[in-house]
C-alpha cells in the first residue's frame, strides 16, 4: 500500500468518527494527529531502507511541531485516529493494528531498559482514552477500551473494558462488549462498585442488629438520609 493511499485511509477514518471534522481539506490543515501521521508514514519507509538517520530527522522534526512522539520504527496500521494528539508517545517496537483510535495523552511505552520487543501491541478496534498509559511488550486484544487515566502493565483479551490505575479488566456481564461505539465517559468504575457492595453489607448488617450508625456514605439508602435537624451521630 502507497503512502498516499494509507493517508487516505486514515483521513476517512476521521470523518468517520470526528463529529467535529466539518472538511477534509480543514482535517490535512489543522489535525496534528493526521499529520504526525502522515509524518511518520514517510519516516516509516525510510526507516525500512536503511536510511535511520533520514528517518529520526523526520520524526524530530514532526514531534517538534505536533508535540507528538512516533518512533519510525513503530508499525502502524491503516485508518488510524490520534485525536487532538498532544503528548501521544509510540515506542520503537509499538505495533498498532487498524481502526484504532488514540486519544491526547496517550502513551505506549516501555518499563525499563529491555532489549527486543518492549512496547504495547494493540490489536484491530482499540480505543486508548486520555492520559491513559500502556506499558511494556503487553497485547490489547482486538475492540478492548482502556479508560482515561488507566495504567495497563498486562494483557487484555479482545472486547474487554480496563479502567484505573493499575488497569482492572472490567466485564460486563461475563460476556463481550457488543458496544464498540467510541465513548471515554461512560466507563465502570470498579473501586467505586466495590464500595458501594461493601456499604450494603454494611447496611444489612446494621439493619439486622437493630442499629442505624452509618448515616452518611458514598451511596444513599432509604434509611441513612438525614431528617431535618439531625445531627451528625
Amino acid at each position: 500500500m502507497t503512502i498516499r493511499e494509507q493517508k487516505k485511509l486514515d483521513l476517512d477514518k476521521i470523518m468517520e468518527s470526528d463529529p467535529a471534522a466539518v472538511s477534509r481539506g480543514v482535517v490535512k490543515r489543522t489535525y496534528t494527529g493526521y499529520k504526525a501521521l502522515c509524518a511518520y508514514r514517510r519516516a516509516h519507509r525510510y526507516w525500512q531502507r536503511g536510511l535511520h538517520k533520514l528517518a529520526l530527522h523526520l520524526s524530530f522534526k514532526a514531534k517538534t511541531k505536533t508535540g507528538i512522539d512516533i518512533h519510525p520504527a513503530a508499525q502502524i496500521g491503516a485508518r488510524v485516529f490520534i485525536d487532538h494528539g498532544v503528548g501521544v508517545v509510540i515506542g520503537e517496537t509499538a505495533e498498532i493494528g487498524n481502526d484504532v483510535v488514540l486519544y491526547q495523552g496517550v502513551t505506549l511505552g516501555g518499563t525499563g531498559k529491555e532489549s527486543g520487543k518492549r512496547h504495547p501491541t494493540l490489536e484491530d478496534g482499540v480505543m486508548v482514552s486520555s492520559g491513559a498509559k500502556v506499558l511494556g511488550p503487553v497485547r490489547i486484544g482486538a475492540h478492548s477500551k482502556i479508560g482515561a487515566g488507566s495504567v495497563v502493565l498486562k494483557d487484555v483479551p479482545p472486547y474487554s473494558t480496563v479502567v484505573g490505575v493499575p488497569g482492572r479488566i472490567v466485564k460486563q456481564c461475563g460476556k463481550r462488549v457488543e458496544d464498540t461505539e467510541l465513548d471515554q465517559v461512560r466507563l465502570p468504575d470498579p473501586v467505586m462498585e466495590e464500595f458501594a457492595r461493601l456499604n450494603k453489607r454494611i447496611y444489612d448488617l446494621e439493619v439486622a442488629a437493630g442499629i442505624h450508625s452509618c448515616r452518611y456514605s458514598l451511596t444513599v439508602d432509604d434509611d441513612n438520609l438525614p431528617s431535618d435537624g439531625e445531627d451528625n451521630q
